[in-house]
């Protein structure tokens, strides 16, 4: 079991994140949006980030916020 304890924390660390954002029905579209000059998706760009940072960049995906104008309440005129 010794031999495996390394493979299973990169697993735990990498493997299991990368699983969450490629699954989670939050991570995005894989498709760039519209009109956008990028060729991949929002979805392709976290598990890029998760990649590269392991956990503090799965982190960043589950503490992320939606985009303001989708949470913030409608403005009152007045």
């Amino acid at each position: 079991m010794p031999e495996m304890t390394p493979w299973l924390i990169a697993f735990a660390l990498y493997g299991l994140p990368l699983l969450h954002v490629a699954l989670s029905p939050r991570g995005g579209s894989w498709r760039p949006p519209p009109g956008s000059q990028c060729p991949f998706g929002p979805r392709a760009g976290w598990l890029v980030m998760v990649l590269l940072l392991g956990p503090i960049g799965w982190l960043m995906f589950a503490g992320r916020r939606r985009s303001r104008r989708a949470t913030s309440p409608p403005r009152r005129e007045n």
